[in-house]
């Protein structure tokens, strides 16, 4: 290859937008950083994306697992759910409504607020759910090979960005 993080993904090296740092003046380690980042996403988002195998394995998209999984916290109001999946209530309505017709998920009174209904997973939701985490969970064999320092090092790592 030519310096890219992989073929006909971004600039080589030494290019505008290349390895090199975003803003003027930046540091090797900044250059770093942004080296692992297009890494990781590369690695989440393309090499290891578990998105189609747990939307093949429940036989729904992959915003209704996502719904699932957000609501396998407990029952939650549906504007709530949208905010926490980032779509509009609308569209994350018609989810509900899916996960509902599926047996998945049931609208409930909410006692806090008589007017508002809350989401919640039914029994067959909460197993949907789980068998989702499972599959997302997998971590991919390239990681698993890793020396376990190496996995050990990774984890500790990842524990302070989530932080």
């Amino acid at each position: 290859m030519d310096g890219r993080t992989r073929e006909g993904d971004g600039p080589a090296e030494g290019e505008p937008g290349g390895s090199e740092p975003y803003e003027a003046g930046g540091s090797a380690a900044r250059a770093a950083a942004v080296r692992a980042w297009q890494g990781m996403n590369t690695l989440l988002m393309e090499r290891h994306n578990r998105r189609k195998t747990v939307a093949d394995a429940l036989g729904m998209s992959f915003s209704r697992v996502r719904a699932l999984r957000r609501l396998a916290a407990g029952p939650i109001p549906l504007r709530e759910l949208a905010e926490r999946m980032g779509s509009d209530p609308p569209y994350t309505t018609v989810i509900v409504d899916d996960l509902v017709r599926r047996g998945l998920a049931e609208r409930v009174a909410n006692p806090a607020d008589r007017r508002s209904k809350l989401v919640r997973l039914t029994e067959e939701g909460r197993a949907a759910a789980a068998r989702a985490t499972e599959i997302m969970s997998v971590p991919p064999d390239a990681l698993l090979d890793l020396d376990p320092e190496d996995i050990e090092a990774l984890d500790r790592i990842v524990a302070k960005l989530l932080r």
